[in-house]
C-alpha cells in the first residue's frame, strides 16, 4: 500500500511540473498559477518525504537491491 502511494505521489510531482510549465509557457508569467502549480508540487514532495520516512521507520520498506 505504501508503494502505491510513492507510485502516486511521482506521478502527482510530475504532473504538477508539467502543468506548471504549461501555465507558465501560455501566461508567460502574468497569472498565480505556476505559483499554484509551485505549491502543489512541494505540498506533495514533503507529503513523499514523510511517507518514505514513515516506510523506512516501520520497516515496510528497505535500502535491500533487488538483484543481490
Amino acid at each position: 500500500m505504501l508503494r502505491v502511494l510513492i507510485v502516486v505521489l511521482l506521478v502527482g510531482i510530475v504532473i504538477s511540473l508539467v502543468t506548471g510549465f504549461v501555465f507558465f509557457y501560455k501566461d508567460k508569467g502574468r497569472s498565480k498559477r505556476v505559483m499554484y502549480a509551485l505549491g502543489v508540487r512541494v505540498s506533495l514532495a514533503i507529503i513523499l518525504m514523510i511517507s518514505v520516512f514513515y516506510g523506512f521507520s516501520s520497516g515496510e520498506l528497505t535500502m535491500q537491491a533487488p538483484w543481490n
